[in-house]
């Protein structure tokens, strides 16, 4: 199953300039998932991180690799728009090259298990065939708050 920006965006929250997540690539319900991110000089964070060295921030990475999730428990599971995915843990992070403006992020993540609700995820960002950073992943879901 292959997913569009614009499908992505019916079921994550995330806008403009936090959706950190261009396309998913593969879904394999209640196993895994491929999505990437198109990483290019406008990305707002960028202009700060760092001047005349552009290199996308580790934890955006992380964040990219969640969103990537949420998209599968929104899927696998049919959790409704009106929830919000909160992260519950981040373990075993680790960065093995920078990101920079002109990679194409490829994130896979598989599903190790999921219990009353905590989906937990061993997650990897590649460019290319090279590993760009790991982490395994523990997110919930809960009511989205109107303001």
């Amino acid at each position: 199953m292959e997913m569009s920006t614009l499908e992505i965006m019916k079921l994550l929250p995330h806008r403009y300039p936090f959706l950190l997540v261009d396309r998913i690539l593969e879904l394999e319900e209640g196993k895994r998932i491929v999505g990437m991110k198109n990483v290019t000089i406008n990305e707002p964070f960028f202009q700060g991180h760092f001047p005349g060295h552009p290199v996308m921030p580790g934890v955006l990475i992380i964040e990219a690799m969640a969103q990537v999730g949420g998209v599968f428990a929104m899927v696998s599971d049919k959790i409704g728009n009106d929830n919000v995915t909160y992260f519950a843990g981040i373990d075993k992070a680790r960065f093995r090259r920078p990101v920079v403006p002109g990679d194409v992020l490829r994130f896979e993540l598989d599903l190790v298990a999921c219990k009353r609700g905590l989906y937990c995820f061993t997650g990897k960002a590649y460019v290319g065939d090279a590993l760009a950073a790991e982490a395994d992943l523990k997110a919930t879901f809960a009511p989205r708050q109107k303001v």
